[in-house]
């Protein structure tokens, strides 16, 4: 799909391609956003800009050189973003940015919520007027950090609420609380993954608006606003990617802390039975001593004999969880 917008007094106007090869009627055209497209209509933009369109394998590159570059008096600039961020799998997926002059074109084989967010807002009424397209990948690559900060403040949250139960859980069995823990490690889990991705492209949008800075402040292009409004995009990414390293420290401690409780839980069991083990030992001594059947032994001629081995293993029993008790170690 192709949806080109153009700009007018307020916003953007969308139209969506028909498949004509014609590009007349398009000088007013600021962006060209390219869904999932097909071969004719990567030659159709490829016809109105002058540019090569990055093909789907190009974008997956992972290599800054091919990421970042120059070509034909247009910047290529992808992105890593995540899409599916509402179920229990996020995928990440590549985006590319091509400023061709005033032009903006996007690339894309999914469709995250920023970019509707986006279009929605810049598309109602009274909305701020674009003229260009580096305004509109301002405005996309701003709905996306939204986002993101949106996503670590869930993140951070969720981190609350497991943080409460790990170091305030009530259950008292230890079976449950074993069964809780391993849960809550989990959770934890998912939420480094969900995080290493949102850190994954927080750096890429940094790295981007970087690169771009660098060009256009080399080639005095740069308007004072939009030099501002890149500024504040790096700003907010970077705190951001500190929130985030944050987060992270804090799944790291929570995921020790959580592995420190079941190796307390295991050592408490490991403990009461060789607790057991010491206690019984005494008693089954005594109890093998008079189960031996040697013919000369003088207590089994006793009448008080019996009731003797039973005390002395008692006793036995006794002693030591009395000693282990006043040490402290029960």
């Amino acid at each position: 799909m192709l949806r080109i917008y153009t700009a007018s007094g307020t916003g953007l106007l969308r139209t969506i391609h028909d498949g004509a090869s014609t590009t007349s009627g398009l000088d007013q055209a600021i962006w060209y956003d390219l869904i999932k497209p097909t071969r004719d209509e990567e030659h159709f933009v490829e016809q109105c800009l002058g540019i090569l369109v990055p093909t789907r394998d190009e974008m997956k590159d992972i290599e800054p050189s091919a990421r970042l570059y120059n070509e034909a008096d247009a910047e290529f600039m992808t992105v890593t973003v995540l899409v599916n961020l509402h179920d229990l799998d996020p995928i990440k997926t590549p985006i590319t940015f091509v400023l061709a002059g005033k032009t903006l074109v996007t690339i894309r084989y999914a469709e995250p919520s920023p970019f509707a967010i986006f279009e929605t807002n810049a598309m109602r009424p009274g909305a701020r007027a674009l003229v260009n397209g580096e305004q509109v990948m301002v405005g996309v690559l701003d709905a996306f950090i939204d986002r993101f900060a949106q996503v670590l403040e869930t993140i951070g949250d969720e981190l609350d609420g497991i943080s409460r139960e790990v170091f305030r859980s009530k259950v008292k069995s230890a079976t449950r609380k074993a069964r809780n823990l391993e849960a809550l490690i989990e959770k934890i889990g998912n939420k480094g993954d969900l995080l290493t991705m949102v850190r994954e492209s927080l750096v890429s949008i940094l790295r981007l608006t970087t690169f771009h800075q660098t060009r256009e402040a080399a080639n005095s292009k740069l308007g004072k606003d939009a030099r501002q409004e890149f500024k504040i995009l790096q700003r907010d990414a970077a705190s951001l990617g500190d929130h985030a390293g944050f987060l992270s420290n804090k799944i790291n401690f929570l995921l020790d802390a959580t592995l420190g409780l079941i190796n307390l839980e295991q050592n408490q069991i490991i403990k009461i039975f060789s607790v057991a083990a010491v206690v019984f030992l005494p008693p089954t001594l005594v109890a093998s001593i008079y189960g031996m059947n040697f013919v000369h032994m003088p207590e089994l001629g006793w009448q008080v004999g019996y009731p003797l081995a039973l005390c002395a293993m008692i006793a036995s029993a006794v002693l030591p969880y009395v000693f282990f008790k006043r040490r402290g170690w029960l």
